[in-house]
């Protein structure tokens, strides 16, 4: 698992004065990006210099508690599947005064030739750095589910 702290920032919140929805993907993004930053050159190198993408293919998306301006979140990042062209990240992302579950996302992403937007098979590289962080399958989190 690999772990970062986000401040909520004003910008981030709506009227109610709570984290808007979709912004929960921009941080999942960030932690992506930090995640990848063990590789040579980090995601930067990936992207810019090796031409591999990664790009979203499904999101899923749990919300269990509001977060406010002025908050942070700790963002926990494993994964939960790699195949030969595809893997599923777990973004867990934790009110950071509290500990409280805020969201849980589940985002797959297909290991992309970015000049020739194909997918190809998944460096040896990027597969070590997931492996290390796999996780064993559970069942959905249940944030955000009423009963």
């Amino acid at each position: 698992m690999v772990s970062l702290e986000r401040p909520i920032k004003f910008e981030d919140v709506d009227a109610a004065n709570i984290v808007f929805f979709a912004r929960f993907l921009n941080y999942a993004h960030e932690a992506m990006e930090r995640f990848f930053a063990p590789l040579e050159g980090g995601y930067a190198g990936l992207i810019l210099e090796r031409r591999i993408g990664l790009p979203a293919v499904r999101v899923e998306a749990d919300y269990a508690a509001p977060v406010r301006y002025g908050q942070a979140l700790r963002i926990e990042t494993s994964v939960v599947h790699i195949g030969r062209r595809s893997a599923t990240l777990r973004y867990r992302m934790h009110r950071a005064h509290d500990g409280v579950l805020s969201a849980e996302l589940r985002h797959t992403v297909v290991t992309t030739d970015l000049v020739q937007l194909v997918s190809v098979p998944m460096p040896e590289d990027v597969r070590a750095l997931l492996s290390a962080h796999l996780e064993l399958e559970q069942a959905p989190s249940s944030a955000g589910r009423r009963a």
